[in-house]
């Protein structure tokens, strides 16, 4: 099992003493992490093991810690130096150290979907309870579609969600030339 270390020992270490791996989703990671920390969620960190450091110790970090302690546990085979950052980034703001953010802070397309799928069969068990039995039929189907996205890794609500208007990606269009200004530049 690896070791915790606290925030207040995490600060006081030089930079260079330990590397910081951020294991949470990238958009997680965008909307507030540490100062120098790099990010390898905890999905793709048993493919990405050449980024890890084998000669400095590496501090797992994740929101509060429990996904920092659960990557530990897929780590423990490969013997390297793992400590867990108690309490997580939670810890690190509630201490009022510096965070960095990447972009709009946005809902994570997962807490999306869970958060759709709580409130599919919410409304479902409510409106069998109040209007119909036949209500409970949502909630089934909400049941069914999490079974099927948990075999398959195939998830049509995050499929859907996706496309939705808040979780595009800005592009930004390319300006023509005028051609009056680059006259008058030479």
């Amino acid at each position: 099992m690896s070791p915790s270390i606290t925030v207040a020992t995490l600060q006081a270490q030089p930079p260079s003493q330990a590397q910081l791996v951020d294991v949470r989703s990238p958009s997680e990671f965008a909307s507030g992490h540490i100062p120098g920390t790099i990010n390898i969620p905890m999905d793709q960190i048993e493919s990405r093991l050449a980024d890890l450091s084998s000669t400095t110790p590496i501090v797992l970090i994740c929101q509060m810690g429990k996904r920092a302690r659960m990557t530990a546990g897929l780590l423990e085979p490969c013997q390297l130096q793992l400590s867990i950052l108690e309490g997580g980034t939670s810890a690190w703001m509630q201490a009022g150290l510096p965070i960095v953010r990447n972009v709009r802070s946005r809902w994570s397309l997962e807490r999306q979907v869970r958060f759709g799928a709580g409130l599919l069969v919410l409304s479902g068990v409510t409106l069998t309870l109040t209007v119909s039995p036949r209500w409970l039929f949502l909630a089934a189907f909400i049941g069914l579609g999490l079974t099927f996205a948990g075999l398959t890794d195939i998830c049509p609500m995050a499929e859907i969600l996706g496309r939705m208007p808040w979780n595009r990606t800005a592009h930004c269009k390319t300006r023509v030339p005028n051609p009056d200004l680059s006259r008058s530049c030479q």
